[in-house]
């Protein structure tokens, strides 16, 4: 079964949706947490800000965001009784989706857990999804968790539709 869970994060509801089905697999499981958060620092440039302001405002602002994220993962992955560890990966050029597949090699993940907007036509090909990528690029099984979904499981139902595992 899984041993090391790779869990993306952004302080979404989305991710948020994703790390509690993390959670719930880890305690069946007994398998690690990793908390994986990505500061895309290219993401928020806008271009009009002058470089000593973005480097030495913006872009530390953005790391203790992600910090600050991390640890509220942390931190509810406590108060369901297990450990977990956290990395905050910063990139200007690369995409989300390939350092978290990297890293998920790096570490030697053997399942990613992320949240999904699932997202269809135009929204998709407009916000993009990393959440895809990831999917189809990972070398690992792929549990994509969709908000909606996590919080209907919440109220009992007789026939839940589960989440998806998409194997390598």
């Amino acid at each position: 079964m899984y041993k090391r869970i790779l869990v993306p994060i952004d302080g979404s509801a989305t991710a948020t949706a994703g790390l509690d089905e993390a959670i719930r697999l880890a305690r069946i499981t007994g398998a690690e947490l990793r908390l994986l958060h990505v500061l895309d620092a290219a993401a928020y440039a806008t271009g009009f800000e002058p470089a000593a302001v973005y480097c030495n405002e913006i872009v530390p602002h953005m790391k203790r965001a992600g910090e600050r994220v991390l640890e509220e993962a942390t931190q509810r992955v406590r108060r369901n009784g297990l450990k977990a560890d956290s990395v905050l990966l910063e990139t200007i050029a690369e995409r989300v989706c390939d350092l978290v597949v990297a890293h998920a090699i790096h570490w030697d993940a053997d399942l990613i857990v992320i949240g999904t907007h699932g997202r269809h036509g135009v929204d998709r090909l407009l916000l993009g999804s990393d959440a895809e990528q990831i999917l189809r690029t990972a070398p690992v099984p792929v549990l994509l968790v969709r908000a909606e979904r996590a919080q209907e499981a919440a109220v009992p139902r007789r026939a839940a539709a589960p989440a998806a595992v998409v194997p390598a």
